[in-house]
């Protein structure tokens, strides 16, 4: 199970996902550019001590991390996904993908994706914070892959 965020223009939610990946054990992808300088300062500074901790991978651009991606199903998170949360069946090698907390994921990155996932919401609220959004998928893909057997 991975984790890979498109573009995130948030530098504190960037921080959380470092965190995120590092306490599950989840790899994560940094798709670039980012909305903020990103350098390995800015990026300790974000994740506090659990940089060290977690499996990053960054990628220059949407192309490179096409080319370069680990296999298995991309997973894209996202208010418009025509599967619901609560009824997908998870795989031990899926990638699950957040976009911009601004603007989500342009459309060839929709296209590209095996799936389209949408978390159910309230009427008119629009979306959770990503980082959460994350956490809540990650967990419960972790739940059904037994992905949480390795941790203690």
């Amino acid at each position: 199970m991975r984790l890979a965020l498109f573009e995130p223009d948030i530098p504190q939610n960037l921080g959380a996902f470092i965190r995120l990946s590092a306490c599950t054990g989840a790899p994560l992808d940094i798709i670039e550019p980012c909305g903020f300088p990103l350098d390995d300062r800015r990026m300790r500074r974000a994740a506090m001590d659990y940089y060290d901790r977690a499996s990053l991978t960054r990628h220059a651009s949407w192309a490179a991390f096409q080319r370069d991606r680990a296999p298995g199903r991309l997973i894209l998170l996202t208010t418009q996904g025509p599967a619901r949360f609560p009824d997908i069946e998870f795989r031990p090698d899926d990638i699950l993908l957040l976009g911009r907390e601004s603007a989500g994921v342009p459309p060839q990155v929709h296209a590209a994706a095996d799936l389209g996932l949408r978390i159910p919401l309230r009427p008119a609220l629009r979306s959770l914070n990503v980082a959460l959004a994350a956490t809540m998928v990650l967990t419960e893909a972790m739940r059904q892959t037994s992905g949480f057997d390795s941790l203690t």
